[in-house]
């Protein structure tokens, strides 16, 4: 997938992955009533500064803040972009 857009510095561009819509136990949670998702996929990076290299790369699964980046919204899709340093682990 070729997106045309190009994190600037150290910012980062994450797909979120989808919000659970069922327990455990198997009782689905409704629209208004999930959370908002904490992991997502590196999609695209910048280029990092001269005092930051860049440590996610394109592919990487990664955890971040509850309330970290902004939203976009691209061809459709949600997307997140964030300073790597709002990302918390890859996992």
């Amino acid at each position: 997938m070729a997106l045309n857009i190009k994190p600037l510095s150290d910012r980062v561009l994450i797909e979120p992955a989808a919000a659970e819509t069922k327990t455990a136990s198997g009782i689905f949670i409704p629209d208004n009533a999930k959370e908002k998702p904490q992991k997502g996929t590196v999609v695209a990076v910048g280029k990092g500064t001269k005092d930051h290299e860049m440590t996610v790369k394109i592919g990487d699964s990664v955890l971040y803040g509850k309330y970290a980046g902004t939203e976009l919204k691209l061809d459709g899709k949600d997307y997140l972009i964030m300073r790597e340093d709002d990302i918390l682990a890859i996992v």
